[in-house]
């Protein structure tokens, strides 16, 4: 059986991080299509284009933290926005918020595969 995949092209130039992630979130469920099952993988793609261009403040760029524990004492670790945007360019970030809007089963790792995303 031979799926056709549709790609859908998102340019994130002057939208803000949260709602390009609520977009992308909803384009890579399915849930757009008229044919859409919550249990099924859908044969969409998703490429963002012009990542760089995300409209971000500098406020949030300095004091926004993401937090994440290893599980041992002493293990918290803390990350500014920026120093995301530094290590992993505009990709991380948005990654990051693409994968927490989308439902925490095992189609989400799959679901992200079918992710493209390009400064």
């Amino acid at each position: 059986m031979n799926r056709q995949i549709n790609t859908t092209t998102i340019d994130a130039t002057g939208k803000s991080m949260g709602r390009l992630a609520t977009l992308v979130a909803i384009a890579l469920s399915g849930k757009d299509k008229p044919g859409f099952s919550p249990r099924k993988l859908s044969n969409i793609r998703v490429r963002i284009i012009n990542a760089s261009k995300i409209n971000l403040n500098a406020k949030k760029i300095r004091e926004k933290e993401y937090v994440s524990y290893t599980g041992y004492p002493g293990g918290l670790k803390k990350a500014s926005l920026g120093a995301k945007i530094k290590k992993f360019s505009f990709q991380g970030p948005l990654k990051h918020a693409i994968r927490g809007m989308l439902p925490s089963n095992k189609l989400r790792d799959p679901r992200l595969m079918n992710l493209s995303i390009e400064n």
